[in-house]
């Protein structure tokens, strides 16, 4: 099994089974003494956890944590912070805790460790969203490229296959958009095609054996390579389309990246064909966008936008959130083609993607 730690220009990476034991010394390495805790309520095991590593530094713990970081969540965040006097965040759990550390860290200048359990990437980013009036708007800042990030696949044993599907296609779905992004070059695209081809195998044993350790270790390790390669790189349409829905409708994150990679992937594989060639010899396959659709569908993540609760009568909405605003994108994003895309995967209609 994997096991290294690293050292890149803004985070220290440390990578193991057991390596959360290790978590006192890496803080005391950072320098810091006043913790606030991260996490949703879910998390409660793994904080009982932390409790007993470090709970003589911990000043506050905010366990309150949601999916697509709305702005009321983050100002109680902030103000939680501020009061506690808190001179460094711990984010305990997926992206929506580390979301909501971002936020903070945004605004308060103090530097954030992330504890990763399910395969998002976010902790290997300097990404961060907010979700205000309805919209989510994201920024890059170094400010928030989380200082120390921990990867122990034991603390992903139990995620449920179907939440390590769906996650784990997030991490996929940031490879896909590296290979083909405006500013991609060799380090990116070989941390994207290594990433794509080592969660691509460890999803499907982790279907049949969710607690074996090597398929685990396998799938954080590329869920690592995933978040380095779209942190370095600019996001493109399916990034653009999962924050529309999002923030918009309030659509669980990971399966909407997990419904929508396969349909974007088919809308940019004639703009894109080195990339979709590089992404095909990853999975194994001859097309990549066909290759995806099958994975999900092996893996049992969802497969419609109407299973996540979208509606027909959404997707002209959706559409005028998602060509607000310019972004680069391998092929030109116009209204129709986006809403062609839209309802193809409102329904999972397979012959869009052949």
């Amino acid at each position: 099994m994997t096991s290294f730690t690293l050292d890149l220009p803004h985070t220290h990476i440390v990578f193991g089974s057991g390596s959360l034991q290790l978590l006192g010394r890496e803080l005391d390495g950072l320098g810091v003494r006043r913790v606030m805790v991260i996490s949703t309520g879910g998390r409660a095991a793994l904080a009982a956890s932390v409790d007993e590593l470090i709970g003589s530094l911990i000043v506050h713990r905010f366990e309150s944590a949601v999916p697509h970081v709305p702005e009321r969540v983050v100002e109680k965040a902030r103000a939680a912070a501020g009061a506690s006097a808190a001179d460094s965040l711990l984010s305990l759990g997926g992206g929506s805790a580390i979301g909501i550390a971002k936020a903070v860290a945004l605004q308060a200048e103090i530097p954030i460790a992330a504890v990763p359990t399910t395969y998002s990437g976010s902790e290997m980013t300097p990404i961060w969203g907010l979700t205000a009036s309805g919209e989510k708007k994201t920024g890059r800042d170094v400010l928030v490229q989380p200082r120390l990030v921990l990867y122990d696949p034991a603390l992903t044993l139990d995620l449920p296959p179907r939440v390590s599907a769906s996650s784990g296609l997030n991490a996929v779905a940031h490879c896909i958009e590296a290979l083909y992004a405006v500013d991609g070059n060799p380090l990116t695209s070989s941390a994207a095609e290594r990433g794509i081809s080592l969660l691509s195998h460890a999803l499907r044993a982790i279907t049949t054996n969710p607690r074996e350790m090597t398929a685990r270790s396998a799938a954080l390790t590329g869920a690592c390579l995933a978040g380095f390669a779209l942190g370095t790189v600019q996001m493109a349409l399916h990034h653009k389309l999962c924050h529309t829905l999002g923030g918009t409708f309030d659509m669980p994150h990971a399966d909407t990246h997990a419904v929508l990679l396969p349909y974007t992937a088919a809308f940019n594989a004639s703009a894109a064909p080195e990339a979709m060639r590089a992404a095909a010899v990853a999975l194994g396959a001859r097309a990549a966008p066909a290759a995806l659709l099958k994975l999900a569908r092996d893996i049992a993540a969802p497969m419609s936008l109407a299973e996540l609760g979208m509606r027909e009568a959404d997707i002209d909405r959706a559409v005028d959130v998602a060509v607000s605003r310019p972004y680069p994108n391998p092929r030109p994003v116009t209204r129709d083609a986006l809403r062609e895309l839209l309802n193809a995967a409102l329904v999972g209609d397979p012959d869009y993607i052949q």
